[in-house]
Protein backbone atom coordinates (compact mmCIF):
# COMPACT_ATOMS: atom_id res chain seq x y z
CA UNK A 1 0.00 0.00 0.00
CA UNK A 2 2.74 2.42 1.21
CA UNK A 3 4.47 1.79 -2.48
CA UNK A 4 1.33 2.89 -4.43
CA UNK A 5 0.92 6.07 -2.09
CA UNK A 6 4.14 6.55 -3.03
CA UNK A 7 4.25 6.46 -6.62
CA UNK A 8 0.99 8.24 -6.94
CA UNK A 9 2.51 10.98 -5.04
CA UNK A 10 5.13 11.49 -7.65
CA UNK A 11 3.26 10.88 -10.22
CA UNK A 12 1.15 13.95 -9.00
CA UNK A 13 3.74 15.69 -8.01
CA UNK A 14 5.32 15.29 -11.74
CA UNK A 15 2.31 16.28 -13.11
CA UNK A 16 1.58 19.72 -11.28
CA UNK A 17 5.19 20.81 -12.07
CA UNK A 18 4.78 19.81 -15.56
CA UNK A 19 1.16 21.65 -16.07
CA UNK A 20 2.51 24.53 -13.50
CA UNK A 21 5.86 25.13 -15.44
CA UNK A 22 3.47 24.74 -18.76
CA UNK A 23 1.41 27.99 -17.52
CA UNK A 24 4.29 30.13 -16.60
CA UNK A 25 3.54 33.91 -18.23
CA UNK A 26 6.19 35.92 -18.69
CA UNK A 27 5.64 39.22 -18.18
CA UNK A 28 8.21 42.19 -18.09
CA UNK A 29 7.58 45.82 -15.82
CA UNK A 30 6.30 48.70 -17.18
CA UNK A 31 7.43 52.14 -16.51
CA UNK A 32 8.44 52.68 -12.66
CA UNK A 33 8.79 48.76 -11.73
CA UNK A 34 5.27 48.88 -10.42
CA UNK A 35 3.38 44.84 -10.48
CA UNK A 36 -0.05 44.94 -12.06
CA UNK A 37 -2.12 43.00 -11.15
CA UNK A 38 -5.71 41.34 -13.12
CA UNK A 39 -8.89 40.95 -11.76
CA UNK A 40 -10.48 37.84 -12.63
CA UNK A 41 -13.72 38.08 -10.46
CA UNK A 42 -15.46 40.43 -12.10
CA UNK A 43 -18.49 41.16 -9.66
CA UNK A 44 -17.75 43.71 -6.83
CA UNK A 45 -19.44 41.96 -4.46
CA UNK A 46 -18.67 37.89 -4.60
CA UNK A 47 -15.18 37.11 -3.07
CA UNK A 48 -14.18 33.95 -4.37
CA UNK A 49 -14.94 30.52 -2.59
CA UNK A 50 -13.94 27.50 -3.40
CA UNK A 51 -16.10 25.04 -5.19
CA UNK A 52 -14.47 22.08 -5.02
CA UNK A 53 -11.04 20.28 -4.55
CA UNK A 54 -9.42 17.34 -6.08
CA UNK A 55 -5.98 15.86 -5.81
CA UNK A 56 -4.80 18.24 -8.31
CA UNK A 57 -6.17 21.49 -7.55
CA UNK A 58 -9.23 23.43 -6.48
CA UNK A 59 -12.22 25.19 -8.44
CA UNK A 60 -13.11 28.25 -7.50
CA UNK A 61 -17.06 30.43 -8.20
CA UNK A 62 -15.74 31.91 -11.07
CA UNK A 63 -14.89 28.71 -12.77
CA UNK A 64 -11.20 28.84 -12.39
CA UNK A 65 -8.88 25.80 -11.68
CA UNK A 66 -6.20 26.30 -9.71
CA UNK A 67 -3.40 23.29 -10.16
CA UNK A 68 -1.19 22.67 -7.27
CA UNK A 69 -1.00 24.17 -3.47
CA UNK A 70 -2.50 27.99 -3.10
CA UNK A 71 -3.02 31.45 -1.64
CA UNK A 72 -6.80 32.45 -1.66
CA UNK A 73 -7.70 35.65 -0.34
CA UNK A 74 -11.00 37.65 -0.96
CA UNK A 75 -10.50 38.51 -4.18
CA UNK A 76 -7.07 36.83 -5.21
CA UNK A 77 -5.53 33.77 -5.83
CA UNK A 78 -1.79 32.80 -6.23
CA UNK A 79 0.13 29.62 -7.07
CA UNK A 80 1.81 28.56 -3.17
CA UNK A 81 4.93 27.54 -4.19
CA UNK A 82 5.37 24.56 -1.42
CA UNK A 83 5.13 20.74 -2.46
CA UNK A 84 3.75 19.37 1.25
CA UNK A 85 3.34 19.97 4.20
CA UNK A 86 6.38 19.35 4.96
CA UNK A 87 7.44 22.73 3.23
CA UNK A 88 5.32 24.96 5.08
CA UNK A 89 8.11 27.31 7.32
CA UNK A 90 8.73 30.62 7.74
CA UNK A 91 9.76 31.23 4.41
CA UNK A 92 6.57 29.79 2.52
CA UNK A 93 4.27 31.69 5.29
CA UNK A 94 6.02 35.21 4.81
CA UNK A 95 3.04 36.29 2.14
CA UNK A 96 0.56 35.92 4.53
CA UNK A 97 2.20 38.98 6.61
CA UNK A 98 3.48 41.13 4.41
CA UNK A 99 0.33 41.86 1.99
CA UNK A 100 -1.95 45.20 2.67
CA UNK A 101 -4.90 45.22 4.02
CA UNK A 102 -3.42 43.30 7.18
CA UNK A 103 -5.93 39.84 7.55
CA UNK A 104 -7.58 38.87 10.70
CA UNK A 105 -7.03 35.09 9.86
CA UNK A 106 -5.44 32.69 7.91
CA UNK A 107 -6.83 29.34 7.26
CA UNK A 108 -3.96 26.83 6.61
CA UNK A 109 -5.39 23.91 5.06
CA UNK A 110 -2.40 20.67 4.98
CA UNK A 111 -4.13 17.86 2.94
CA UNK A 112 -5.09 14.99 4.43
CA UNK A 113 -1.93 15.17 6.73
CA UNK A 114 -2.62 14.52 10.42
CA UNK A 115 -2.20 17.38 12.07
CA UNK A 116 0.35 17.35 15.13
CA UNK A 117 0.39 20.07 17.97
CA UNK A 118 4.15 20.77 17.66
CA UNK A 119 3.59 21.68 13.89
CA UNK A 120 0.58 23.80 14.57
CA UNK A 121 2.67 25.78 17.46
CA UNK A 122 5.39 25.83 15.12
CA UNK A 123 2.66 27.86 12.20
CA UNK A 124 0.74 29.45 15.12
CA UNK A 125 4.17 31.06 17.11
CA UNK A 126 5.23 32.74 13.82
CA UNK A 127 1.75 34.45 12.74
CA UNK A 128 1.69 35.33 16.15
CA UNK A 129 4.59 37.65 15.78
CA UNK A 130 2.32 39.13 13.11
CA UNK A 131 -0.37 39.50 15.02
CA UNK A 132 -2.67 37.65 12.86
CA UNK A 133 -5.18 34.98 14.17
CA UNK A 134 -4.62 31.05 12.17
CA UNK A 135 -6.58 27.79 11.85
CA UNK A 136 -4.32 24.81 10.75
CA UNK A 137 -6.57 22.24 9.22
CA UNK A 138 -7.22 19.74 7.16
CA UNK A 139 -7.81 20.46 3.52
CA UNK A 140 -11.37 20.04 3.42
CA UNK A 141 -12.20 22.36 6.79
CA UNK A 142 -10.39 24.72 5.56
CA UNK A 143 -12.15 25.64 1.98
CA UNK A 144 -15.32 24.90 4.27
CA UNK A 145 -13.37 27.54 7.18
CA UNK A 146 -12.49 29.88 4.24
CA UNK A 147 -15.76 30.38 2.65
CA UNK A 148 -17.80 31.04 5.53
CA UNK A 149 -15.18 34.02 6.80
CA UNK A 150 -14.98 35.26 3.36
CA UNK A 151 -19.09 35.11 3.31
CA UNK A 152 -18.89 37.04 6.77
CA UNK A 153 -16.62 39.97 4.72
CA UNK A 154 -13.80 39.04 6.67
CA UNK A 155 -10.47 39.93 6.41
CA UNK A 156 -9.14 36.02 5.45
CA UNK A 157 -6.89 34.23 3.58
CA UNK A 158 -6.01 30.73 3.09
CA UNK A 159 -2.82 28.74 2.40
CA UNK A 160 -4.23 25.38 1.20
CA UNK A 161 -2.74 21.92 -0.10
CA UNK A 162 -4.61 19.46 -2.20
CA UNK A 163 -4.83 15.86 -0.22
CA UNK A 164 -3.16 13.04 -1.66
CA UNK A 165 -6.47 10.72 -1.07
CA UNK A 166 -10.28 12.10 -1.85
CA UNK A 167 -12.54 9.83 0.98
CA UNK A 168 -15.70 8.56 -0.74
CA UNK A 169 -19.11 9.36 1.10
CA UNK A 170 -22.91 8.76 0.52
CA UNK A 171 -23.64 10.64 -1.70
CA UNK A 172 -20.75 10.33 -4.13
CA UNK A 173 -22.30 6.73 -4.43
CA UNK A 174 -25.33 8.10 -4.57
CA UNK A 175 -24.71 10.07 -7.45
CA UNK A 176 -22.51 7.54 -9.37
CA UNK A 177 -25.52 5.26 -9.11
CA UNK A 178 -27.93 7.53 -10.26
CA UNK A 179 -25.58 8.27 -13.38
CA UNK A 180 -25.48 4.30 -14.25
CA UNK A 181 -28.69 3.95 -13.96
CA UNK A 182 -29.93 6.85 -16.60
CA UNK A 183 -27.10 5.13 -18.91
CA UNK A 184 -29.51 2.48 -18.94
CA UNK A 185 -32.48 3.87 -19.32
CA UNK A 186 -34.63 3.70 -22.58
CA UNK A 187 -35.98 6.65 -24.75
CA UNK A 188 -39.75 6.63 -25.29
CA UNK A 189 -39.21 8.81 -28.44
Amino acid sequence: MNVLQGLSRIAHQSLRRTICTSLVRRSTYESDGKTSVTILNKEADAGLMINSYSQFGFRLNNDMVVIGPMAIFSRTVLSWNVESHEDINDESLSLFCAIEPKIDVLVVGIGDHTITPAFSKKIIDFMKRYKINVEVLGTEQACSTFNFLNAENRVVAAALIPPMTMRVNEDDLMQKQISISKSFEVSDK
